[in-house]
C-alpha cells in the first residue's frame, strides 16, 4: 500500500506554481494537504487573522475542485503532525520555506524531529524569488542597500512558474478536521468585517483577475501614476501575495514579459518586487529589524510611544486631510496607498516624534496585506533608524504632498464624510467599522491640525539632528 504524503500548507493558498503540492502529486501517492493554525497563525493581528480565514476557506474549494481537501488542525504544529501521521501512515511531510526567525525555528525543530521518526521532512522555495542566502555582494556579504541589490537580481533567471496542480490522489478516508468557524479567526474584527469585507478579494482565481486587469492596462503607466492615490494604477496583488494566492514568480514574469513587450511601467513593478525581496533579505540576515532598531545607535532616541496624539493618528483624526484619509482607507478597506503609507508614517514618527514600533504594531492589526518583514522595513525606512532609510531631514509635509498627488482634492473626499456633505458610502462606511468607543460620528466637525506642520518639521529636525551629533560623539 503506498503511504500518504502530507503537504503542511502556510502560506501558499493556491494550485499554480506550488513546489510542495506538485512535487507530492508527482509521486502518485495519497496526497493530504493540511493547516495547522498554531501560534504564528493565532497570534496575527485581527485584519490579517480575518483575511487569512477567507483565504483558508477559498483554498478549500479550490481542493476540493479537484478531488482533494484541507484538513484544519490546530494546537502545536509538531504535534498535531506527529498525530496526523500516527492516522494516517505517512511517510514524507512537505511544506513550503519560511524565513522569518521564529518560523524558521519551528521548522528546523519539526524537520529534526520527523526526519529522526523516519519521516522525510523536506520543504520549498516559493515564498520569495531568491534565496537570502544566494543573493550577495562581491564581497560575499549581504546587502544594505536596495539599489546594488537590484543590479545584481534584475536579470537573474527564476524559472516558469510551475503547471497548475489538476487533480490530488485522495486518501482512502480523510482525517478528521476542524471546523473552520470554530477557530473564529475574524472575531477580533468585530463589525469592521462587514466593511472590510466589502473591498478584499479572496482567493487564487480574484488574484489572476488582478494581475489580468493591471497587466491589460495600469502597467503602462504605472511609473507615472502609482504616487496618485485616487487613481487606480496600482495592482493591488499585495493582498494575495502576503496569503500566497500568487506566487511572486508568477508576479515577476508577468512584469518580464511586460518589459519586453515595451510596457513603460514595468521596471517600476519589478522593482517593487524586489523591494519585498530586500526586506526578506534583510529579515534572514539581520532579524533584529523585525523588533528593534536596525541602526541599534537609534536606541537612544527620544520618540514617545503613549498619548492621545497617537489615537488621533489612530482614528484618522489629526486633521491633516492626507493622513487623515490614509488612516480612514486602512480601517474601511483594510489597505492603504503606498504613497499614503509614506505619509501617515513620516507623519506619525517625525511630525509627532513618535516610535515607529507604535504605527508598526497598528498596520499590523489593521492591514489585510500585512506582511512581518516589508511592515518593518517600511516603518524603518520612513523613521530614519532603517536600512536604506528616508535622510533625517526628509519630513514629509502632507499638505504639500497632497497639492502634488491629488490637486482636485478627490482622495481626501472619498474617505472623510465630516469634510463634504456629498461624501459617499464608503467615507461613512468608516463610522461603522470603528469601535463603538471612539464615540465618533460622520456629523461630528472635522479637527483642526493637532500641531503646526512647521512646527512639527523644525522640532523634527532638532530631535534628528541631536540624534546625528550623538551618533558621531559616540563614534570617536
Amino acid at each position: 500500500m503506498v503511504k500518504p504524503i502530507l503537504v503542511w500548507i502556510r502560506r501558499d493558498l493556491r494550485l499554480t506554481d506550488h513546489a510542495p503540492l506538485a512535487e507530492a502529486a508527482s509521486h502518485g501517492a495519497p496526497v493530504i494537504p493540511v493547516f495547522i493554525a498554531d501560534d504564528h497563525v493565532i497570534q496575527l493581528g485581527a485584519a490579517p487573522k480575518w483575511r487569512f480565514g477567507l483565504g483558508i476557506e477559498a483554498f478549500r474549494e479550490s481542493l476540493r475542485s479537484i478531488g482533494s481537501d484541507l484538513v484544519l488542525r490546530s494546537g502545536n504544529a509538531l504535534i498535531q503532525m506527529e498525530k496526523l501521521i500516527r492516522e494516517t501512515g505517512a511517510e514524507k511531510v512537505f511544506w513550503q520555506r519560511a524565513y522569518i526567525p521564529e518560523q524558521v525555528e519551528r521548522d528546523k525543530r519539526i524537520k529534526a524531529k520527523l526526519n529522526a521518526m523516519g519521516i522525510k521532512a523536506r520543504s520549498f522555495p516559493g515564498h520569495l524569488l531568491f534565496e537570502p542566502w544566494i543573493v550577495e555582494t562581491k564581497t560575499g556579504g549581504f546587502y544594505k542597500v536596495f539599489t546594488p541589490m537590484w543590479n545584481t537580481v534584475r536579470d537573474r533567471e527564476v524559472g516558469p512558474p510551475l503547471p497548475t496542480v489538476q487533480n490530488l490522489k485522495a486518501p482512502k478516508s480523510w482525517p478528521v478536521s476542524d471546523d473552520l468557524a470554530d477557530w473564529q479567526l475574524g472575531r477580533a474584527m468585530n463589525r469592521g468585517a462587514v466593511v472590510v469585507g466589502r473591498h478584499v478579494k479572496v482567493g487564487e482565481a480574484a488574484a489572476g483577475d488582478r494581475i489580468d486587469r493591471f497587466f491589460d492596462g495600469p502597467i503602462s503607466k504605472y511609473k507615472q501614476d502609482r504616487d496618485f492615490p485616487s487613481i487606480e494604477a496600482t495592482s493591488r496583488l499585495s493582498e494575495n501575495l502576503t496569503y500566497g494566492e500568487i506566487s511572486p514568480k508568477q508576479m515577476w514574469n508577468a512584469g518580464k514579459c511586460a518589459l519586453q513587450a515595451g510596457a513603460a511601467g514595468a521596471e517600476t513593478f519589478l522593482k517593487e518586487l524586489v523591494w519585498r525581496e530586500f526586506a526578506y533579505h534583510l529579515a534572514w540576515n539581520t532579524p533584529h529589524i523585525l523588533t528593534r532598531n536596525w541602526k541599534l545607535d537609534w536606541d537612544r532616541f527620544p520618540w514617545k510611544t503613549d498619548g492621545s496624539q497617537i489615537e488621533r493618528w489612530q482614528q484618522g483624526r489629526t486633521g491633516e486631510p492626507f493622513v487623515d484619509a490614509a488612516m480612514r482607507e486602512l480601517y474601511i478597506t483594510g489597505t492603504m496607498h503606498n504613497r499614503a503609507r509614506m505619509i501617515v508614517a513620516s507623519y506619525l514618527t517625525k511630525n509627532l516624534l513618535t516610535h515607529w514600533q507604535v504605527g508598526q504594531k497598528w498596520f499590523e492589526q489593521c492591514l489585510v496585506d500585512w506582511d512581518p518583514a516589508s511592515n518593518a522595513m517600511g516603518w524603518q525606512w520612513a523613521a530614519g533608524c532603517g536600512p536604506d532609510a528616508a535622510p533625517y531631514f526628509r519630513v514629509f509635509n502632507p499638505s504639500t504632498q497632497l497639492e502634488k498627488f491629488d490637486k482636485t482634492g478627490a482622495y481626501p473626499a472619498k474617505f472623510l464624510a465630516e469634510t463634504s456633505q456629498a461624501s459617499g458610502e464608503t467615507a461613512a462606511s468608516f463610522f461603522d467599522a470603528v469601535p463603538r468607543s471612539w464615540d465618533l460620528s460622520p456629523k461630528d466637525k472635522y479637527p483642526e491640525p493637532m500641531i503646526s506642520l512647521a512646527d512639527g518639521r523644525a522640532r523634527a529636525l532638532a530631535a534628528y539632528q541631536g540624534q546625528k551629533t550623538s551618533m558621531a560623539g559616540n563614534s570617536c
